[in-house]
């Protein structure tokens, strides 16, 4: 055989072995039977006083696990299936729901909220039963169990803007005075436990004191005593952790108690789970103007490479949905589940998760979240990874503006520091 026809003969066969190499790698690929399925729990208030959040965001999960489904074959080669439930934005709901996800095989869970979760929390724990909260609390996992966050939590929220405040915006001698008025569940105590770790190493002063801030309930419908008494205290910044409709009542309140002029001389920060496009609708876009809050995703229509898909599925199946940020997290929650799904089914196999049992979470906690390492979520969050002491699965947060109307100005992506709250004599009590 002459040198030119082995050399030919050479290329010819490699490139037959390259063709056939994505045959072999699919027919490697685990392929579903009938029947098997990866089953996780989802809970949702998408009805009941955090509703404007909770339906948008049960949308969110099931239309990007329809997406997963249909066009990237399930998680590992498996469907994921959802078992979809209302908490009502109420603890014992919460409690209900995840015996009946712990019972019916699923193999995680997750949260749309830090009160969700914190009711939730105890009987996980205690079975071992690995779940995600999407807006987060840092008494959901400090000390760290088998509950994560995959978002900055309420007090990095706190900590994010008191830092981006001290550096930008104030001016003045001495320490600012900051008056919180937060939710009284873990929403709003979470920012509270923040300012009370680091309130004096950021050189900030608590109005009226870090043992009596100022509290509402995610009913109310006035604050006008609250907010009389706030302005009294002639504080620099007024700092709210709660969600879009107390937070709008608030604003109003403050807007009518200041006036017009008095208020826009303000500076009001507002913790993510606030701040989105139900608040603005809430509120109006003149006593919005210029608020500032934190959130841990990207802007809708950003150039990141999860923004198409989303964006297609969500003016697809709930339009009116489209601009919500809070879509964008739990979009990317469901993006991070079959993650940790695809993760274990590589490691352990689908053998181990057939009975979703204790053993199943267990292997899903040890070889899916504990695996995590930069995952990007197409970019419209923070990257994703596991580091042994710290529950959250992501550190990132953004500062955003409020102008014209809409969400904006967005600071630099800033790494949160891990607290480790259980250090503290008061944490928990």
């Amino acid at each position: 055989m002459s040198r030119k026809i082995l050399i030919l003969t050479m290329v010819l066969c490699t490139a037959l072995v390259l063709a056939l190499v994505p045959i072999v790698v699919a027919c490697a690929a685990p392929k579903a039977k009938p029947g098997q399925v990866l089953k996780v729990g989802m809970m949702n208030p998408t009805t009941g006083p955090a509703a404007e959040k909770g339906s948008v965001m049960t949308h969110a999960n099931l239309d990007a696990i329809k997406y997963i489904n249909d066009e990237l074959g399930g998680a590992g080669g498996y469907p994921i299936e959802v078992l979809a439930l209302d908490s009502r934005y109420d603890a014992t709901q919460a409690v209900v729901i995840v015996k009946r996800f712990m019972d019916e095989g699923c193999l995680l869970f997750t949260t749309a909220s830090s009160k969700e979760m914190s009711a939730a929390m105890t009987s996980a724990n205690e079975a071992g039963f690995p779940g995600i909260s999407c807006f987060s609390a840092p008494s959901l996992y400090r000390p760290p169990k088998h509950i994560y966050g995959q978002t900055p939590d309420y007090g990095d929220d706190a900590l994010a803007f008191a830092n981006f405040y001290m550096k930008n915006i104030w001016k003045g001698q001495g320490k600012p005075k900051f008056a919180l008025h937060l939710l009284n569940n873990p929403t709003g105590y979470g920012a509270r436990d923040a300012f009370r770790a680091k309130a004096e190493e950021l050189g900030i002063e608590i109005v009226p004191s870090l043992e009596k801030p100022f509290e509402h309930t995610a009913t109310t419908t006035s604050e006008m005593d609250s907010v009389t008494n706030i302005k009294s205290m002639n504080p620099d910044v007024i700092y709210i952790s709660s969600t879009p409709a107390p937070t709008a009542v608030i604003l109003k309140n403050l807007y009518a108690t200041y006036g017009k002029e008095a208020y826009q001389k303000l500076t009001i920060g507002c913790a993510h789970a606030s701040f989105t496009k139900a608040l603005i609708d809430l509120a109006g876009a003149d006593v919005v103007e210029g608020v500032y809050g934190t959130f841990p995703t990207v802007l809708w229509g950003d150039d990141v490479p999860g923004m198409a898909k989303m964006t297609e599925y969500c003016q697809k199946l709930h339009p009116a949905n489209y601009g919500n940020m809070d879509y964008i997290t739990s979009w990317a929650q469901s993006l991070i589940v079959a993650e940790i799904l695809k993760l274990v089914v590589k490691n352990a196999g689908y053998d181990v998760l057939a009975k979703g049992d204790a053993a199943a979470w267990k292997a899903v906690e040890t070889q899916g979240f504990h695996k995590l390492n930069n995952y990007n979520v197409g970019g419209l969050q923070g990257s994703v990874s596991y580091t042994p002491g710290d529950n959250r699965l992501t550190k990132y947060n953004r500062i955003y503006q409020i102008k014209g109307g809409k969400i904006g100005s967005p600071s630099d992506w800033i790494e949160a520091p891990m607290v480790k709250y259980e250090e503290y004599p008061w944490f928990g009590k």
